[in-house]
């Protein structure tokens, strides 16, 4: 019995604390991609695709994502066209030549989410590298800001 107390107090703190985060205006996926490419450098050929897989990947709507290879090294890839259900996916794989992914050539393929059962494969137009450090600074730097923002609204509004 003791061991329920402490988790519901912290069942009850994570119910709060998404609650506090829905209640603030989310970025577009635009103003998310507008973000990212502030924060990426010059477009390269190709990135090397490690035997482990990603790191993480993140949508930027459905013409581009963030891919991480490592948790320090992500790369900002733009796709030519819409990507069906990229939002939603709860998966990804991105094919590669021996281990590199080029630009023009290379493929992201979405797994499961959407109702679609048959995929185009999205072709990958661009590469960019991402300064991850800068790129976290800066999302730190939004969240800090849209809650001073909050605090500074009138209480009933």
């Amino acid at each position: 019995m003791k061991r329920q107390i402490p988790q519901l107090g912290l069942t009850m703190g994570l119910i709060a604390a998404i609650a506090a985060c829905s209640s603030y205006p989310k970025q577009t996926d635009a103003e998310r991609l507008a973000l990212y490419r502030e924060h990426a450098g010059e477009p390269v050929k190709d990135f090397h695709y490690f035997s482990s897989g990603l790191s993480g990947w993140t949508p930027l709507g459905d013409e581009a994502l963030a891919v991480w290879t490592r948790p320090r090294q992500a790369y900002l890839l733009e796709l030519t066209g819409p990507c069906m259900d990229l939002d939603y996916a709860p998966a990804i794989s991105i094919s590669n030549l021996m281990g590199q992914v080029s630009a023009r050539f290379d493929n992201v393929y979405v797994h499961g989410g959407g109702s679609s059962h048959f995929r185009i494969p999205c072709r990958i137009e661009t590469i960019r590298p991402l300064d991850v450090k800068a790129l976290k600074q800066a999302e730190k730097e939004l969240r800090e800001a849209k809650v001073v923002e909050r605090e500074a609204q009138p209480s009933g509004t």
